[in-house]
């Protein structure tokens, strides 16, 4: 079931025992690491293995989609829901009934979209956009992230009682640079796969390209092998296979002239899940159904965060 991943280290076989525990079951898994680590050969290796794998396996990029159109892809719309909105669309959750979805990049998820999913993992059911009908569902739910989640809850970028929904099973990817045992055979493979796509055939390896590779820390991971190997395919000529070393030099990052952007992003962030939580709270600051009881923080805290930043709870409160 496992055709797709290759490799024989301790760290690659520790992360597939742990497939092999949990995809039979219906648990809601975690997938961790750096881009272009194969979290989504993991999500599809789980799937296949389980006892869904007949059905749907659903993939959403969170971090693809406009967000203000997020949540119509997740759940669905009505006709007339919203400018466009010409005909009803099924969303996502619906077209993996039964079956899988996995969540990439989850934690792009905006603060409102996360209170839908909320609802999902915990109920297994949602409203579309612009409907009245509550749609019951039954989904496996795989997600998966590069960001470091303990600091995007403690930095007001994901809900912290989402984050305990999905880190039901957490599996951490390793990177590419802690596997050195695995290039070799990720190499032969990716050689004959690319290869068998241009009719090229290669007997041997450069001993040098293999030191190369051996001795770079790839920062794009797999996804980056995959492209050096594809473009050292095109253009080598004869049975012997070899790479440029100049295409593995690192490039040194440029500086940040300013953290302002970055402090900006995470404001805005901030300020998004503090009105998620009161629009879901109508407004109602205190109290067990209150927004500082869904946002986990005192009431004062809170009271205090709003102040700061302008927010009137009193415009969420509804008619």
């Amino acid at each position: 079931m496992f055709e797709e991943i290759v490799g024989s280290s301790d760290a690659l076989s520790t992360v597939l025992e742990l497939v092999s525990k949990v995809a039979p079951t219906d648990s809601t898994v975690l997938i961790l690491g750096e881009t272009g680590t194969g979290k989504e050969l993991i999500a599809r290796a789980i799937h296949r293995a389980s006892k869904r794998s007949s059905r749907a396996f659903i993939r959403v990029n969170c971090a693809a989609m406009p967000r203000d159109l997020i949540a119509s892809e997740l759940f669905g719309h009505e006709r007339g829901a919203f400018t466009g909105a010409l005909q009803r669309r099924l969303g996502r959750f619906e077209l993996a009934d039964g079956g899988t979805i996995f969540l990439d990049e989850v934690g792009e998820l905006p603060a409102e979209t996360q209170v839908a999913l909320l609802r999902v993992l915990q109920e297994r059911e949602f409203e579309g956009i612009g409907g009245s009908q509550t749609v019951a569902v039954d989904v496996r739910v795989l997600a998966a992230t590069n960001l470091n989640m303990s600091t995007a809850v403690a930095e007001w970028i994901f809900r912290q009682d989402l984050y305990y929904r999905l880190n039901v099973f957490p599996i951490q990817i390793p990177p590419l640079r802690d596997r050195p045992d695995d290039i070799s055979l990720l190499v032969e493979y990716l050689i004959d796969q690319y290869g068998t796509k241009v009719g090229k055939k290669f007997r041997n390896i450069n001993k040098k390209t293999l030191e190369l590779f051996q001795a770079y820390d790839w920062p794009g991971n797999i996804r980056e092998l995959q492209n050096v190997i594809e473009r050292a395919v095109i253009l080598c000529d004869g049975d012997t296979f070899w790479v440029e070393e100049a295409w593995l030099s690192r490039v040194a990052p440029k500086p940040l002239s300013t953290s302002v952007p970055l402090v900006a992003n995470l404001v805005e962030r901030e300020r998004e899940m503090l009105e998620a939580a009161l629009r879901e709270a109508e407004g109602v600051i205190g109290g067990p159904r209150g927004a500082a009881t869904k946002l986990g923080i005192p009431r004062q805290t809170l009271e205090s965060k709003l102040r700061k930043l302008g927010i009137n709870r009193h415009s969420f409160k509804t008619a």
